[in-house]
């Protein structure tokens, strides 16, 4: 929580200023001339470390270390200097690489925090340093040779970067006879790490750029050019054409424009070289530095426009006949200015770029496009946008709609809306061309393609909430006016009902960037405050709460139903059909007499397409219309049910019900369950208007789909409260029993959810039926573990459908048979490939057994002999085994049992006599230790439920049930579930009193309930091997030591060890007697029964299993080391138990040994 916190705070300061300097200070004093020890190593690297961690807490406000940056950065650059300085003039001085990786890597972590361009600022820059840092460089045994080493040659490269700027002739630094060698050795230094893969390239890419720009190498910018050429031409190095496009990107961003104007036929050359090179091309950055070189000749070849005025910029010094003024001017001044032909081609070049398929060269184009036209005449700059949007066109089919385009179109898109938000946010869009950008850019809002099993698109709306962004920053509200309300009515619905959501984000902060600057959305404060970041950034929350609260201002009413029947119900993903579909229900509901017509007119053109998405939105959304006409209760509502429901005969029978349709033939269902009327079902097959529902109903419930078949389930529960369906029951009753797996899940629906209270639909049988299906005892027992769980869901569905009128339904026998078959339930410990499913069926059975005793207690004052219906024994003996399952091994199955237990415990008493009879036992108990606050979300975490869980042992009532499971969970593999219950288990058994004579538990009771347990379980070893590894853990925390001292206890001592030597050498289990010898060792450290034990290790020491016998000699030498015995055992002891190799395959030998290890353990004990 901490952590979490700390990454949420904002900072006002360098808070760690100091602890950061001492930090410094202590890996700054080190000699990096020494080789550190492994300890003095550590230690600098957990301060490196410690380095690293505080800046990375200050990465997102990283400006506030600029005020700090000299007096840090200053002292590591000095460190570095003075160490070159001492390699290079002193031949004897050695480095010690890890130390000198350390300080690079320091200041590196300076300029990924910062950026290289404000770090360098602070290397050290005197004349001396030039031949240091070159000659460090160039040191052949130097630490910057090593592979490893890259931030240490990154920092030094870029320290020559630097120290090259120096504003003297470096001719000066050349020795006689040799002119010219320290420009060309910088040179060759940095061509040398060109092919780097890492960061080397980029510094020396920097490095170079800088040479190229003094005045006294910039002869030697047209070799490099020529050595460029060729290298480009050869094309047999990716890294080095990288990095010479690097070099001259960085000569043209920083060099004079004369030089770039002279050099521009050449660069213009080498780019089409690379253009023309497949190997080149097919790299990312190679195309994304093409593009970058592209632009900035472009911006170097025409100069700036003289008094441009953004509209953002007229607007804001309310100068708007100033500027038509200046403009004119301005435009006269312009045309009379000259444009290279250079700019056409490079225009046409990054018009090809933005429809790159890599995102960021598709970026570094746009940017390019806008750079280069805010310095073109006020023409040339419309013509640019009108050839961007004439992109959008590229790909698109009159008539057509978003998703019928290609899904290249996503690149092409995508390029023209970054280049048209980079024109916008500089004012460059013409007030004429408004009008055909805001045609497009609907349509790039919805752009959405289905492409396999995902979609495309995302970037391309996210970049088209960018232009409604930067048009709100620049452009004038006179030119927006017209526009208005169809771009907010967009704005809104992508905001609420886009799939992303950094989509929705991107349209609320264009939405909120419109209200604040132009004022021109109806509403626009309102509106906002219901969209804004957090509102939107839970999709539910924007479907289902802002949306129809935005639908009340009726402004904005008609764009969002637009929306959701035309886009979202059409949508790939099925959960924004279901969720759009709740939405129009919800916007509906707020004039239903009047949206809902017309939306049902326009749903049912969905029906009859042919994709069957737009069948299955139409229906999701006919189904929610006819649940609202159902719950709103206006005049019309069952005759517009009517027309709902008669709307799916349009569909085509066939597509229904092919197999692969479950979405379509589910939602079918659902309509059938929500817009059925009396009329329908009194009508004859051939006179309903949909003359197949019920055999469409049929078919749902045969289906192996999950919601196929609950749909189906639906409608069943729908028609049985219209009707009665007793020949119906019968028929599913025979299927039921004869059927297919997947025919008795669904069934086990529909059982459940028959409306019985209405007619009697054969309650009889039904009953019968799922009580012969969950009997073990009963042949027709059903196998399917999904469709158990299902007849246990059913019935307290059944109870709870019949509990106005339980007493003329049921005999109180009938409700003892159904609560008894859910209590067997939680017996079901089924497992398969799939693990323990059989926890499903404990889960269902809790929950029933918590449902049956709320209606119970609910209706209890209209039952005669409420006993009869819910005795108290049996009602305390479900509490015990809900208890059970509650301190169980499983998470989930613990925390439904928490929460069921607590809904019982908080139940008022039936309204009977001897209401106290079920009370639950020990109430104030339960209810300090788990209704003193609200912990009803904690029974997962075994940390905070077993220590108390623990403490219900003192109930006799819940005991037995209780122990079993904390037994199991002790047993467990789970660490987060067996070693809070140990623990907690241990530590209560040591509070408990040796014996007890009252009810109070005590340490002999529980070890008797235990050995009772497994003595009536001996064959089983799903129960006896948990009950020995109970005890295995509590021997082994000792706290058992006093149980021989009463004779119960020692009676259960004995017990406990006849039946961990019983038969070992013929058991098949090896867990098993894994847990019988540790029992047997355990015991032997207890001195009143250690002399019985010992003779019985012989026969784990001898065992015919060889695993067996290595087991028992390492844990008897562990236990031996570990424990106090009360004598010292003797030296051979512990040579025969290590030297022995017990494993060994000859018998007679390791039989002989352990006779000896026995005899001197004997010896041992009696010289005590």
């Amino acid at each position: 929580m901490a952590d979490h916190l700390d990454e949420a705070k904002l900072f006002a300061s360098f808070e760690r200023y100091d602890e950061f300097v001492s930090l410094q200070n202590a890996l700054l004093a080190v000699d990096l001339s020494v080789e550190p020890t492994c300890e003095d190593s550590d230690a600098e690297n957990d301060l490196l470390r410690k380095l690293h961690m505080i800046l990375a807490q200050f990465q997102e406000q990283s400006y506030l270390l600029d005020p700090y940056l000299e007096g840090l950065v200053i002292p590591a650059a000095e460190c570095l200097r003075t160490h070159a300085r001492a390699r290079t003039t002193d031949p004897s001085v050695t480095s010690s690489r890890s130390r000198v990786g350390r300080l690079a890597d320091l200041i590196y972590n300076y300029i990924t925090f910062r950026g290289y361009k404000t770090i360098t600022r602070f290397f050290p820059h005197e004349i001396a340093d030039v031949t240091i840092a070159i000659d460090f460089m160039r040191l052949p045994d130097g630490p910057v040779a090593h592979p490893s080493q890259w931030s240490l040659r990154y920092v030094v490269l870029l320290w020559l970067s630097l120290v090259c700027r120096i504003p003297f002739d470096l001719e000066q630094f050349d020795e006689q006879g040799h002119r010219g060698r320290t420009s060309n050795t910088l040179e060759d230094t940095a061509k040398r790490y060109l092919d780097m893969a890492g960061l080397e390239r980029e510094g020396a890419a920097v490095l170079l750029s800088r040479l190229y720009m003094r005045k006294d190498t910039k002869q030697q910018f047209s070799s490099f050019l020529e050595w460029s050429s060729s290298v480009l031409q050869e094309s047999k190095e990716i890294f080095v054409s990288i990095g010479v496009l690097q070099v001259l990107c960085e000569f043209v961003k920083s060099g004079a424009p004369e030089e770039t104007r002279a050099a521009t036929p050449t660069l213009l050359e080498i780019l089409e070289i690379v253009q023309k090179s497949e190997f080149l091309t097919s790299n990312t950055l190679v195309r994304k530095y093409r593009t970058k070189l592209l632009s900035r000749i472009g911006l170097r070849l025409v100069p700036p426009r003289a008094n441009h005025y953004s509209m953002r910029e007229a607007r804001a010094l309310e100068a708007a006949e100033h500027q038509r003024s200046q403009q004119r001017d301005d435009e006269d001044d312009e045309d009379d200015r000259d444009i290279p032909e250079e700019i056409e081609t490079i225009l046409q070049a990054l018009f090809s770029c933005l429809q790159d398929k890599d995102t960021i060269v598709r970026w570094s184009a746009a940017k390019g496009i806008g750079r280069l036209s805010a310095h073109l005449p006020t023409d040339l700059s419309t013509q640019v946008l009108e050839t961007v949007l004439g992109l959008f066109s590229i790909h698109a089919i009159a008539g057509a709609s978003i998703y019928d385009m290609p899904s290249v179109a996503e690149a092409t898109w995508h390029g023209a809306c970054l280049a048209v938000a980079e024109m916008a946010r500089r004012g460059l869009v013409h007030p004429t061309l408004l009008p055909q950008l805001l045609d497009w850019l609907p349509k790039a809002l919805y752009f959405d393609i289905r492409k396999g099993a995902h979609s495309i698109g995302s970037n391309v709306r996210d970049a088209a909430a960018y232009v409604i962004w930067a048009l709100a920053r620049a452009q004038d509200a006179l030119s927006l006016s017209p526009h208005a309300a169809k771009l907010g009515q967009s704005l809104v619905a992508v905001s609420l009902f886009d799939r992303d959501v950094s989509i929705r984000r991107a349209a609320s902060a264009a939405f909120q960037e419109h209200v604040g600057r132009m004022g021109l959305f109806a509403h626009g404060i309102d509106v906002l405050r219901k969209t804004d970041f957090y509102s939107v950034s839970i999709r539910r929350n924007a479907f289902v709460t802002a949306a129809p609260q935005v639908a009340e201002h009726i402004e904005y009413r008609p764009g969002l139903i637009d929306h959701l029947i035309s886009i979202t119900l059409r949508h790939w993903d099925v959960a924004m059909r279901q969720l759009g579909a709740k939405s129009l229900r919800l916007i509906c509901e707020i004039d239903i007499a009047f949206l809902g017509p017309s939306c049902v007119s326009r749903l049912a053109l969905l029906l009859g397409s042919v994709h069957t998405t737009d069948i299955h939105g139409g229906l999701l959304a006919l189904g929610e219309l006819a649940e609202a006409y159902r719950t709103q209760f206006v005049p019309e509502g069952d005759e517009k049910r009517r027309e709902i429901f008669g709307l799916i005969r349009h569909i085509p029978k066939d597509t229904i019900l092919v197999p692969r349709n479950e979405q379509v033939l589910s939602a079918t269902c659902s309509l059938i369950a929500v817009s059925i009327t009396m009329q329908e079902v009194q009508q004859i097959q051939d006179q309903s208007s949909v003359p197949h529902w019920r055999y469409l109903v049929d078919q749902g419930l045969r289906h192996r789909g999950i919601n196929a078949q609950e749909a189906a389930a639906a409608a069943m529960a729908t028609v049985s409260s219209l009707t009665d369906c007793s020949v119906v029951v019968q028929r599913l009753i025979k299927e039921f029993n004869h059927g297919s797996p997947s025919l008795q899940q669904s069934l086990g629906h529909v059982l459940g959810v028959l409306d019985y209270d209405a007619h009697p639909h054969g309650l009889t049988e039904v009953v019968a039926c799922l009580l012969a299906s969950v009997s073990s005892e009963c042949a027709t027992k059903i196998t399917n573990v999904e469709a158990r769980r299902n007849c246990y869901l059913a019935i307290p569905k059944i109870l709870a459908n019949t509990a106005p009128r339980l007493a003329q339904h049921f005999r109180s026998r009938n409700v003892c048979d159904l609560f008894d078959a859910l209590d067997s339930g939680l017996d079901d410990y089924t497992t398969d490939e799939r693990g323990d499913v059989g926890s499903w069926i404990r889960i269902a059975c809790i929950q029933g057994l918590t449902s049956i005793i709320e209606d119970l207690f609910r209706v209890s004052g209209n039952l005669p002999e409420f006993s009869t219906f819910l005795p108290p024994h049996r009602y305390h003996t479900a509490i015990g085994r809900i208890l059970r399952q509650g301190v169980e091994r499983l998470d989930n199955v613990r925390q439904i049992s928490g929460e069921c237990f607590l809904r019982i415990l908080r139940l008022q008493l039936p309204a009977v006599e001897c209401a106290e009879e079920w009370r639950v036992k020990g109430e104030a108990l339960m209810q300090g230790l788990f209704l003193a606050g609200d912990h009803s979300t904690n029974w997962s975490v075994g940390e905070w439920l077993f220590p108390r869980a623990v403490r219900i042992l003192q109930i006799p009532e819940y005991r037995r049930s209780l122990l079993t499971g904390f037994v199991m969970s002790v047993a467990t593999r789970t660490g987060s579930t067996q070693r809070p219950a140990s623990s907690s288990l241990a530590a209560y058994i040591q509070t408990l009193p040796l014996t007890a004579s009252g009810p109070e538990y005590s340490l002999s009771g529980f070890a008797g309930d235990l050995v009772d347990w497994a003595q009536s379980n001996v064959t089983s070893n799903n129960v006896v091997v948990p009950v020995l590894q109970t005890f295995n853990v509590l021997l082994e925390a000792d706290v058992l030591t006093r149980l021989p001292e009463s004779q119960r206890g020692s009676a259960c001592i004995e017990a406990l060890s006849s039946i961990s030597c019983k038969n070992v050498t013929r058991l098949k289990n090896v867990q098993r007697i894994q847990e019988s010898m540790k029992i047997i060792v355990n015991l032997f450290t207890l001195p009143s029964v250690a002399k019985t034990c010992l003779p019985k290790i012989i026969e784990f020491l001898t065992h015919p299993y060889p695993r067996i016998r290595s087991s028992a000699a390492e844990y008897l030498y562990m236990v031996l080391q570990s424990k106090d015995l009360g004598w010292e055992p003797d030296e051979k002891v512990e040579e025969i138990l290590l030297e022995t190799e017990w494993s060994s395959g000859d018998v007679d030998k390791v039989k002989d040994m352990a006779r000896r290890l026995v005899s001197e353990l004997a010896l041992g004990m009696n010289t005590m």
